[in-house]
C-alpha cells in the first residue's frame, strides 16, 4: 500500500473539528492500553509518525478507509473508534471479561502467550 494522503483539518464547521479532536484522543487513549508506540501506530498504517501525533490531536483529518485498520489495530470496532455506541448482540452490556478477552486476541502473539503465562500464575496460587 502506499502512503496515505493528508488531509489536514482546515475548512471544517465546529462539530467536524469537534469529531476530529475526540476521535484523535480516543486513538491516542487505545494505543496507549495497548502499549503501542505512535511510531509502530504509523508503521502499521503506514504513515509518519508525524501523522500518527496530528490525527491524535485531531490536527489531521483519519482518512474514513483506514478506521478499519486502524479499528483492527486497536482492538476495538470501528463504531467505537469513531464514538458511536454499539449496539449489544443481546440484552444487557457485553461483560467485562470477554471485552477483555477480545482485546487479548488482537494483541501480538507474543503478547498473548505473555498474559497467559500472567492468568495461570494468579489462577494456580488462587487454588491454593
Amino acid at each position: 500500500m502506499g502512503r496515505l494522503s493528508l488531509q489536514f483539518v482546515g475548512a471544517m464547521t465546529q462539530d467536524e473539528k469537534k469529531f476530529f479532536r475526540d476521535l484523535g484522543a480516543r486513538v491516542a487513549e487505545l494505543r496507549k492500553e495497548q502499549g503501542v508506540t505512535q511510531q509502530q501506530l504509523a508503521e502499521l498504517l503506514e504513515v509518519s509518525q508525524q501523522s500518527v501525533a496530528a490525527y491524535e490531536v485531531g490536527r489531521l483529518r483519519i482518512a474514513v478507509s483506514v478506521l478499519p485498520r486502524l479499528a483492527k489495530v486497536l482492538g476495538v470496532s470501528v463504531e467505537a473508534l469513531i464514538g458511536e455506541a454499539e449496539k449489544p448482540a443481546r440484552r444487557g452490556p457485553t461483560p467485562k471479561l470477554q471485552q477483555q478477552m477480545e482485546r487479548i486476541s488482537q494483541l501480538p502473539k507474543a503478547k498473548q502467550r505473555f498474559v497467559m503465562q500472567v492468568l495461570e500464575s494468579v489462577l494456580a496460587q488462587a487454588n491454593r
